[in-house]
């Protein structure tokens, strides 16, 4: 077996992954992208595991242990962007970047002068 045929594949999967993590701006398209980028890596692998002719086949050990980071990740993610939605209404990824300054754009940051309390004499 060559072993250019599914580098090159491959290759061309995880380029596929790669645009789709920098351009799109939807969560669930993003997720979706890792998961093409965690395949490629996978085809990598086992390809390597084939063409080295390995006798304790680590490639496809190791495979098997992304798909279930893979699974895992997908579960914990897809949920957490469902609970996003449901709060934010959005899942767009522009719009979430909001959510890391602990502020929704447009209202003025209070928080100093509500949580300040008067020192109380002892």
């Amino acid at each position: 077996m060559h072993l250019a045929y599914p580098a090159v594949l491959a290759a061309l999967l995880f380029a596929t992954g790669l645009y789709g993590v920098l351009a799109r701006r939807n969560a669930i398209l993003v997720l979706m992208s890792v998961e093409l980028m965690l395949n490629a890596v996978n085809l990598n692998l086992v390809a390597f595991d084939v063409w080295l002719r390995d006798t304790l086949h680590a490639g496809q050990a190791l495979t098997l242990f992304t798909i279930a980071i893979a699974a895992a990740e997908i579960g914990i993610g897809l949920a957490i962007v469902l609970m996003v939605y449901r709060n934010r209404g959005t899942s767009d990824v522009d719009r979430l970047r909001d959510t890391a300054e602990g502020h929704e754009p447009g209202r003025a940051d209070d928080t100093a002068a509500t949580t300040a309390r008067p020192e109380v004499a002892a």
